[in-house]
């Protein structure tokens, strides 16, 4: 491992993607407190800690912007937002979109461009109701002697943020290492490790005076951590591999094909981008209504759906399952894999090509992704559960989810690093 990283500084590319990534994500974390023109920052110190738990998961997005209410204050919620809207928009939906979908790596750039567009408008809204809410949500006067003209620039100042992290996270894809957006996820939920951390030891989880129960108390929770980290690992790893063979052609006085070979299909394909997807819109109702509180209708939603609670939790299990699905189907698609083989000659044995081969990889694909979307269902639970036993404050009983997410980037970041070391002849993390 050690060797490895040492083969990485020989790399002049890989050294320079490196070092602009953490860059980039030096800026984002300085953005971070930079506070938002026209606030009360004494006003946000004292509603810290109750906002952090009403909060949970998109605090921990932004790295703790949220509660302080900096220029980066939405994170890259929009953004994800957008791109669902798309992605939806684009099953069928609206025939342009589909047609968009269908050209390639051109009709990529389309959607992509639309979805920054549709950032910015989602950003806008999001940003006047979160400068309004904010405002009214403890009692007390965040933006002093507020007016619409205030607010106005508020919502500017935080959609600006916003657009800003889409485009250091596109320039992370393009010039760094790893997918720029979930970077930005990763360095958020790490910077916010320290204040778990902190939280946890000043919980009623720890008692004082009570070393031994202290202690095996802290034994049992690192024990689920890495519990969750080595389960994690173990089905973000695992492939099933369908062989493929391809008859053999003579063209001219050569003869091509023949060989045989394997397509690997992921259990968990989809990555954590389901469960981003999940608490995304999950704490979406729960935010606004907040903001409406002391409300009947906003307290039941603020109460019901939070992710701790029997129905929360049952919608949360459900958009999971669903988003990998979706999200699943949309990157491997069944129809096309199978058109794909047919047209270079390769079949399933056993299977004829065509129709059967597309039922057949519909099939196995439906049941691996059905397997990992539970797990993410699982993984996203477990610290709930536990959290709720031990006492655990809401903001840590995230954890979880959390972990789930900060593995998957780092795994998919390190797979990078791998293949561009074996590229030019290093052995990777992996490879003996």
């Amino acid at each position: 491992m050690f060797k490895t990283i040492k083969n990485i500084w020989h790399i002049e590319d890989l050294r320079k993607r490196i070092g602009f990534t953490l860059f980039v994500l030096f800026i984002y974390r300085i953005g971070s407190f930079v506070p938002v023109p026209g606030v009360d920052k004494s006003v946000l110190a004292n509603t810290n800690n109750a906002g952090a738990d009403l909060f949970g998961l998109l605090n921990t997005f932004s790295g703790g912007a949220l509660m302080q209410f900096s220029i980066f204050a939405l994170g890259i919620t929009p953004y994800i937002t957008a791109s669902i809207i798309v992605q939806l928009l684009s099953m069928d939906v609206i025939p342009k979109l589909s047609e968009w979908a269908k050209q390639g790596e051109h009709g990529k750039k389309k959607s992509a461009q639309l979805t920054r567009y549709g950032t910015i408008v989602l950003g806008i809204i999001q940003a006047f109701a979160m400068s309004i809410g904010f405002n009214r949500m403890y009692g007390t006067v965040m933006i002093p002697n507020a007016t619409f003209a205030k607010y106005v620039l508020i919502a500017i100042v935080l959609t600006a943020g916003t657009a800003f992290l889409m485009w250091l996270g596109e320039q992370i894809t393009e010039r760094g290492i790893g997918n720029g957006i979930s970077m930005l996820i990763f360095a958020g939920i790490v910077a916010n490790i320290p204040t778990y951390i902190r939280t946890t030891s000043q919980s009623s989880f720890i008692q004082d005076n009570q070393i031994f129960m202290n202690s095996l108390k802290t034994i049992l929770l690192v024990l689920v951590i890495v519990l969750i980290v080595v389960g994690v690992i173990y089905v973000q790893q695992a492939i099933r591999k369908i062989p493929v063979q391809y008859a053999k052609r003579v063209v001219g006085n050569k003869m091509y094909g023949g060989q045989n070979t394997h397509i690997p299909l992921k259990i968990n394909a989809a990555g954590v981008i389901p469960v981003i997807f999940a608490i995304s819109l999950l704490q979406f109702p729960v935010i606004i209504a907040s903001f409406w509180t002391p409300n009947a209708w906003a307290e039941w939603v603020k109460i019901n759906l939070s992710h701790d609670q029997p129905l929360g939790m049952v919608l949360y299990v459900i958009m999971i399952i669903g988003f990998t699905f979706f999200y699943t189907f949309v990157q491997m698609n069944p129809q096309q894999m199978a058109e794909n083989m047919k047209k270079n000659g390769g079949y399933i044995p056993g299977i004829r090509p065509g129709k059967a081969t597309e039922k057949y990889m519909t099939r196995v694909m439906s049941r691996l992704t059905m397997s990992g979307a539970i797990f993410l269902a699982v993984i996203s639970l477990t610290p709930i559960f536990l959290g709720s036993l031990a006492g655990l404050p809401k903001s840590v009983q995230i954890g979880g989810t959390a972990l789930l997410i900060v593995i998957g980037v780092a795994l998919d970041t390190m797979k990078q690093i791998e293949g561009q070391l074996i590229k030019r002849h290093y052995k990777g993390f992996i490879n003996k």
